[in-house]
Formats: C-alpha cells, structure tokens, sequence
C-alpha cells in the first residue's frame, strides 16, 4: 500500500475550503428549499437560465453525505447532514427508471451509493442496481456502446462516468449479461473516443444499421477533432472506475494515458484551459470543474497502481491543483457569490455557465478535497 502525505499548511488549506463548501451549501439550502441547482448566473443559483439535460440532482445531496461522512460521530452537524443528505436524496428514487437521460451514474452513485454504504439497507441496494439496470438498456448492440441522450447513435464520453452503475448492478446481482455491457460499452468508448496521445473526444457517431463508426464530433468541444478538458477527465475518473470494477489492465493504462496527456498539457497551475486545442483568443477560459474532476480522478487512479513512483506523481499533482483552486478560485472573498468554486464551464458555446459555478464542479472538489484528507 503506498503512503500519501499532506503537510500541516495543505491539511488547514483544506480544511477551511471545506468549512467554506459547507458554509455555501448551508446558505444554498436556507436561501432555496427544495432546489437542486445547475450552474450560477453572475454567482446566483437560481435563474432561468436553459437547463439543456437533467443530469445534476445528484451532486448537492451528494456533497451533503460527504459533510455528514466528515462530520463527528453523533454531534449536532451530521445529524444536520444527515436529514438533509436524506431528505434531498429519497425524492430521486423514481428516476432509477429513467430512460431519457445517460446520467444515472451520476445521479445514484452521488446518492443512494453513498447512502448505502453508511446503513447496508438492502432497500437502497435495490435502487442502485435498477438504476444500473436502466441504463443497461440504452445498450447499442450493433456499436456495442451505451447511447447519448442525444440520440441512438450517439456515444459520449460522458458516460464513461455513469457506466460504474451498470458494473456496481452486474456484480451485485452476478449478472453476466450486465457486465458484458459495461465490458463492451467501456472497450467500444477506448476504441472510438480515446486517441493514441491520451486526448478524447467528446463524442462518436454511429451507423445504427450496421454499428460502424462513422466520425468523432463534439457539443461542447471546441472541434470534432480538439480536446474538450471536462470530457478528458471523465475518461481520466472513469477508466480508473471501470478497471476497479473489471481489473482490465487495459482500462488502468488507458486511465493513466488521459492523466498523462492532461498533466502534459494542463498549465502549471494545473487548471486548464475550457479546450485543450482552443486557439490563443478563447483559450482564456479555463474550467475549474475539470481540474477539480481531474483531482478527484487522479486521488482515485494513484492507489490503483502498482508503481510507488508514479503513483506519488498522481498524488502530487492532485494535490496541487487543490492548491490552485484554493487559492485561486474559492469565491470566499465575495461575499455576494452563492457557489464555492468560480471559474467553472457547462457550454460555452450556448452561453450556459461560463465562468461560474457548475454543481458537478462543486461536487468533485469537495469529493477531493475529502479524499486527499482522509489520507491522513
């Protein structure tokens, strides 16, 4: 087992940027009852602004199980968490038959996984394997891949981070048809998706017909062909969740590649920019939610592997872009702003939550920020 350490003045930095998320989310709780939000506008939660997928209900709660993980045994603020991370996770349950959306791992391992594992009630194991077992069904034989919600024909990388729930229900139930599909989603997404440096594309179209891959494009990207900096941190967490589940050497390697090509090509800060392959004028724009994806993601990754060396790297690097976004990115000096991380991207090209705070941003940071300390 490799040893990670934090020095004294990164455990207080993380520390208070947890105090902070927890201040946020108190607020966020007090100010909207009820609400689960997406990205801020000007720093505001609630808006009306253009929601695109319903894919983020997840993350709130989620963050609320982790504060309830960290709180003190029996005190007065996990039993706050605790009812609250309850009472805004029960009212997902009916979307473990949803059908319309790629993004039930996002919305149940967030939540009911969670939730789980602290109470071993065989009632919220039922919920997370139907949920995988709903999204089992968007299985393309033909192309072999879990579809978008775009379409029949459309595989996104995205969904490297929900296919954990159809490999969590395959082994929960010894379902061989199930793991078949994550098996065959996962290959089908390294093949098209990931290139040979590492880089990904956001998107693959398919031949519904005959299953052949027609062309990568992108949504979100800046081109078909460039590296979109979220999408590539979703490959870089969840090959590493995929290998966890299979112990395919294949899906390690290929977890470490989008981590090489991210560390390579990511400023020295560690924050990169909305697009890797941006030109120089809209390269501005950097995404704090895919390094903080990108942080969880690498925390993950460094104890998988067998080399000591490499494995520290991870860490070192996960470290400091934790460093990065606390020091450079907490909106604890504004006190007007409603989030806990600025400088967050949904979709740039819509105008949608450019240089906010997107939840799923929230979500992993705090994610990281609890798994770096409890390294300790």
């Amino acid at each position: 087992m490799i040893q990670f350490e934090l020095v004294d003045t990164e455990r207080a930095q993380f520390e208070n940027a947890l105090r902070f998320a927890r201040k946020q989310v108190r607020t966020l709780l007090e100010i909207h009852p009820g609400y689960y939000p997406l990205y801020t506008d000007q720093g505001r939660w609630k808006h009306q602004g253009q929601a695109w997928t319903h894919w983020c209900d997840g993350f709130l709660p989620g963050m609320m199980w982790i504060f309830h993980k960290r709180a003190e045994k029996g005190g007065d603020e996990a039993a706050f968490w605790l009812e609250k991370a309850i009472a805004y996770t029960q009212p997902l349950e009916p979307r473990k038959m949803d059908r319309e959306v790629h993004d039930l791992g996002f919305i149940f391992l967030s939540t009911y996984y969670r939730w789980y594992r602290l109470t071993k009630d065989p009632k919220l194991n039922e919920v997370l394997i139907q949920a995988g077992k709903t999204l089992a069904l968007r299985y393309q034989e033909k192309g072999q891949y879990l579809s978008s919600f775009v379409a029949a024909n459309s595989l996104f990388i995205d969904i490297m981070m929900n296919v954990g729930i159809v490999f969590y229900a395959a082994r929960e139930t010894r379902d061989p048809v199930l793991r078949e599909v994550a098996l065959r989603h996962t290959n089908t997404t390294r093949r098209y998706l990931v290139r040979g440096d590492g880089s990904t594309a956001h998107e693959g179209l398919f031949d519904v017909d005959t299953g052949e891959f027609l062309k990568q494009t992108t949504h979100q990207g800046y081109r078909g062909d460039s590296c979109w900096s979220r999408g590539l941190t979703w490959a870089l967490y969840g090959f590493g969740t995929a290998y966890e589940y299979s112990r395919d050497p294949r899906y390690l390697n290929t977890a470490q590649a989008c981590a090489d090509y991210y560390i390579t090509h990511a400023p020295a800060n560690g924050v990169p920019p909305w697009d890797f392959n941006a030109p120089p004028d809209r390269r501005g724009q950097v995404d704090t939610s895919a390094a903080a994806i990108a942080a969880a993601g690498l925390l993950r990754l460094c104890r998988l592997l067998p080399d000591p060396v490499k494995g520290h790297f991870y860490w070192s690097t996960a470290i400091r872009i934790l460093q990065s976004l606390c020091s450079q990115y907490l909106a604890e000096s504004d006190t007007s702003w409603e989030g806990i991380l600025k400088g967050g991207v949904y979709h740039i090209h819509k105008g949608l939550g450019v240089n906010e705070s997107v939840m799923w941003g929230e979500y992993f940071f705090v994610e990281a920020l609890e798994d770096a300390l409890r390294r300790l």
